[in-house]
């Protein structure tokens, strides 16, 4: 979709400052949805929570007992995969020959009377599992600190280390890291392992801007960052410090000219790994020991103990070349709408 700039922009180069823009969209919108989130005197996290009903459980801790105790016996191992006499040209394998003859249903996230939260809940239960960003912010005054994770996050590129992160906030009405962030203009970005996931979830909570979340948690400040002034986390393995390269800010489909998110864009400058998870290279984290968590959907976490190995295929060598290739699609029709 084009977009226009219709304030300001933030970019970070050798030789320039980050840059905040704010973008219109040009074309019109389908649909409108009616529902708004509720008073303005009420924090960004504090609405959010209010309009998407993330808790699902009346009663969490009466589900929770009902479960298996944690396993703390599993180990991270390696299976094969679910065919290894798999074939080019193949297909999907013997888990379930017939998907591609599977029922599909379209959805427009603007139809009419669909509210917002409902493709937030599509979004997060399909785009999974997500690596999370737990990002250390500090105000530009050092007096306020901020600790938050962040599931709409990946990293982009490594020459130069760059990462995402979506905040679904407007910078007008920010959540507490995009304003420490848009004002310091540097972070840290840590991973979350399995040995502090609760305390780490204890800092999605809907605190007031001057509470920090440090002291919610009960994680480690460390303050020996060289680039930033914000602190990495002590229990993580690994942590990144960052500065902002660009934030970008979006408008509502739903509700034209209402701000909703921001991409913001870090660059990395230096990398923290605990010595027992580094290989001699400095170049491998070992899954063993990093134990990292993802996000499913809802309030869902997943856990990273079972991996498999694919080679990574050459046309010349597995492929055949332009003659297997031919043969392979001599096997195969497909038609075009």
């Amino acid at each position: 979709m084009p977009f226009k700039p219709s304030s300001s922009i933030i970019s970070r180069t050798v030789v320039s400052s980050p840059r905040i823009v704010t973008h219109t969209p040009q074309h019109l919108r389908r649909h409108r949805v009616a529902s708004k989130l509720q008073a303005t005197t009420m924090s960004v996290s504090t609405q959010q929570e209010a309009a998407y009903k993330r808790n699902p459980h009346p009663d969490f801790k009466n589900v929770e007992a009902s479960r298996p105790d944690w396993d703390a016996g599993a180990s991270f191992h390696y299976t094969k995969t679910a065919d290894p006499n798999w074939k080019y040209g193949d297909g999907a394998n013997a888990l379930d020959r017939s998907s591609a003859e599977k029922k599909h249903i379209t959805i427009d996230p603007y139809e009419p009377g669909r509210p917002a939260p409902f493709n937030y809940k599509l979004l997060i239960s399909s785009i999974v599992p997500r690596p999370i960003g737990f990002v250390s912010t500090r105000s530009a005054d050092g007096k306020q600190t901020n600790l938050a994770p962040f599931s709409y996050f990946n990293m982009v590129n490594h020459d130069p280390p760059l990462f995402v992160v979506g905040v679904a906030a407007s910078l007008e009405k920010p959540k507490d890291t995009l304003k420490n962030l848009v004002e310091s203009k540097e972070c840290v970005v840590n991973i979350i392992s399995e040995s502090f996931i609760e305390a780490a979830n204890a800092t999605s909570v809907d605190a007031p801007y001057d509470a920090s979340e440090w002291d919610i948690s009960g994680l480690t400040p460390v303050y020996d960052c060289k680039d930033v002034a914000a602190a990495r986390v002590g229990e993580a393995v690994f942590s990144v410090e960052c500065k902002l390269e660009s934030c970008r800010e979006f408008e509502s489909r739903a509700t034209p000219g209402k701000k909703t998110g921001c991409l913001v864009v870090l660059e990395g400058t230096r990398f923290w790994v605990r010595e027992d998870a580094i290989n001699d290279q400095k170049n491998l984290v070992a899954p063993e020991v990093l134990r990292p968590m993802s996000r499913l959907g809802g309030i869902t976490y997943g856990r990273l103990t079972e991996a498999l190995e694919i080679s990574r295929p050459v046309f010349e060598k597995d492929v055949g070349g332009m003659e297997g290739y031919e043969e392979l699609k001599k096997d195969k029709s497909y038609s075009a709408a």
